[in-house]
Formats: C-alpha cells, sequence, structure tokens
C-alpha cells in the first residue's frame, strides 16, 4: 500500500484504554516533570544568539559578509520557532497566560510568525494528525498530498503538482514568507484572540526588520541579506517539520482510530544523537511528542524506550529511520500522490 493513500485503520475495543496504561507508566518514570532549568538554559542561549547575530550584522555593516549572518540567523530564528513550539504545548511554563505572553514575543516581535494563527492550526493538527480533511497541514493548497486530492486538484495544486517531489525543497524556500502572510491574514478574522496585540507586535517586527537591513545595507545588498535570510529560514523550518508525517498512512473520512493508534501510526521518529535532538528541536521523537505534547523536549528522548516496547507488545508499527531516510520517504509519497495528475496529462 503506498503511504500516501488514504488508510482505514482498526480501532481498538476500549478506546483510550491502552494509553491509559502508557501514559501511567511515562508518568511514574517521572518524565512528565517540568524542566525550569533547562528551559532557562535554552532561552537564555538561544536569545544571546539572536542578539549576537543582529549585533554582528551592525558590525560587519555594508559587506557581502552580511549574508553569512543571513544564513546564521536563518538558523537561529528557526531555534526561535521551536522555542515558541514548546511554549505553545505549555512544556515551559505551567500557566497559560505566560505561556502565551512569551509565545507572542518569541513569535511575533522575535521571528514576525503570528502566534495565535499558528498556535491554532497546530492544535488542529495534533487532535487529528495526517487526517485528510481534519489536519490543516494537509490542506492541498499548493501541494496535494494524497491521490484523490490530486484527482479533484485544480489551479496551481494541478499545475505543481506533477513535478511536486522535486519541486518540495525549493517551494520550501518561500514558507518563511508564507508564515509572514499568514500572520497578518489572521488578523483579519474577528474569531482571533488578542488581534491588537498580535498585530502591533508584528508590524512592529517587520518595521524593525526592514528598518535595520535598508539603513544598515545598501538597497540591492538589502533584498538579497532578505531572501538569503527568509529563504533559508524557510528551508530549515520545513527540513524539521517535513520527515515527522510526511509519508505516513493518511486518515479519511470517518477513519479516527483511538488516540494511542490515531498518534503513533500516523509519525514517524528519526534516529540520530544530541546534534539531532538539538537541529531538530526535539521533533524527531515526533511519536511520542504526538503522544505526549506538554513532555519537556529533554525527557522525549527518555521516553522512546518505553514507548517503543509498549508498541511492540500491542503490535502496534512504530515507525523511526535516519534522517536522510525520512526525506526520502516523504519525496517518494509525494510522487506517488501526483500520478493521477501526471496520468490525466499522458491520456489528454
Amino acid at each position: 500500500m503506498a503511504t500516501h493513500t488514504p488508510v482505514r485503520l482498526p480501532c481498538p475495543q476500549a478506546p483510550g484504554s491502552d494509553f491509559a496504561r502508557l501514559s501511567r507508566d511515562v508518568a511514574e518514570a517521572g518524565l512528565m516533570r517540568r524542566r525550569p532549568g533547562y528551559y532557562t538554559v535554552r532561552i537564555t542561549a538561544v536569545a544571546a544568539l539572536y542578539a549576537g547575530g543582529w549585533t554582528a550584522f551592525a558590525l560587519v555593516g555594508s559587506n557581502w559578509w552580511s549574508l553569512a549572518i543571513a544564513t546564521f540567523l536563518a538558523v537561529v530564528f528557526g531555534q526561535v520557532a521551536l522555542l515558541a513550539h514548546d511554549v505553545a504545548h505549555r512544556q515551559v511554563f505551567r500557566l497559560r497566560k505566560a505561556s502565551e505572553r512569551f509565545g507572542r514575543i518569541a513569535g511575533n516581535a522575535g521571528i514576525g510568525m503570528g502566534y495565535g494563527w499558528w498556535q491554532d492550526k497546530h492544535t488542529r493538527h495534533h487532535a487529528n494528525p495526517n487526517h485528510e480533511t481534519l489536519d490543516p497541514d494537509l490542506i492541498p493548497d499548493v501541494l496535494v498530498w494524497s491521490q484523490r486530492q490530486a484527482r479533484a486538484a485544480k489551479g496551481l495544486p494541478r499545475l505543481i503538482g506533477r513535478s511536486q517531489a522535486c519541486l518540495f525543497f525549493p517551494l520550501l524556500t518561500l514558507e518563511g514568507f508564507n508564515l509572514h502572510v499568514m500572520g497578518v491574514k489572521s488578523l483579519a478574522k474577528r474569531s482571533m484572540r488578542n488581534r491588537a496585540q498580535e498585530g502591533t507586535l508584528l508590524f512592529a517586527h517587520f518595521g524593525l526588520y526592514l528598518s535595520a537591513l535598508f539603513l544598515v545595507l545598501p538597497p540591492g545588498m538589502a533584498i538579497a541579506f532578505l531572501a538569503v535570510h527568509q529563504c533559508l529560514f524557510g528551508i530549515y523550518l520545513g527540513s524539521i517539520f517535513a520527515p515527522n508525517h510526511k509519508g505516513m498512512p493518511i486518515l479519511t473520512g470517518g477513519d479516527r482510530p483511538d488516540f494511542l493508534h490515531r498518534q503513533v501510526l500516523t509519525s514517524r521518529n528519526v534516529r540520530g544523537g544530541r546534534f539531532t535532538d538539538v537541529a531538530l528541536g526535539g521533533l524527531n521523537h515526533q511519536i511520542e511528542h504526538h503522544l505526549f505534547p506538554s513532555m519537556p523536549t529533554p525527557q522525549l528522548r527518555l521516553a522512546c524506550p518505553i514507548v517503543r516496547r509498549y508498541c511492540k507488545e500491542l503490535d502496534i508499527p512504530y515507525t523511526e529511520t535516519g534522517l536522510v531516510a525520512s526525506y526520502r520517504q516523504a519525496l517518494k509519497s509525494l510522487h506517488e500522490a501526483g500520478a493521477p495528475i501526471r496520468d490525466a496529462r499522458h491520456q489528454a
């Protein structure tokens, strides 16, 4: 069965009971406890790198070496986004108000990402990962994720769909810009909470960012810095999230297994050491993150043996690959999803 094909998965007779036992085991191992020391060090380090990057930008000034700083800041922006992700899942602060305050500072003011818009979208993703109609990450706005979507595709998704596997990484260069645009568009929604604060911080970021670029650099160099910085930021973000679910089974219609099966069967872990944990923000332990979203990042690795052993006991497939293999599977899935578009073109 191709991994992009919507599937119907078995649902245990006692929904939630299997997860309750796993949850108890994880809690008894102390893996749900908060890690204030870890997050204090991590937030301080990322803030120092952020400030250091912009200080270096000002010191280097009108010089093409500023593009090296743009590359560095692309990685730093990605790390800020990962911190905002952890905060949104209440891994850092116990109170919601503190989490939202920090999230808006990091997301809106720090990197120009609409925190409220992203949090809503990401929460819906966690509730229904890889569901063809319920997961917002599977909406065919540019790419198609299943052959069903490909057959119904029109406009840009149909144009891109036949070659989307080849275009995937080049398209990620636009992801940083897309985050900015979607954050601004979300401000028009009356349902958005704290719109004034979100908008003020978002436009403050844009104003300061563009002012810094065009005051320090000549126009051509400023545009080059912006392009390098935002394109690499988009590639980095996309490279973090692409291995997690792409190429895994897609649910459709009424397919909604119990929580444990739903999260494990649609997620993929990426093997690696501490560097991989830092580079991917712990999201390489995607199965554990989806099962326990509020578990602090450094404890996800410790939860893996417990979850892996439990899944083996229940005969639930636990998918784990290397990073390159995960990208290969994701690209293969995209290629297979676009098959109906290519077939229709050949038949025309």
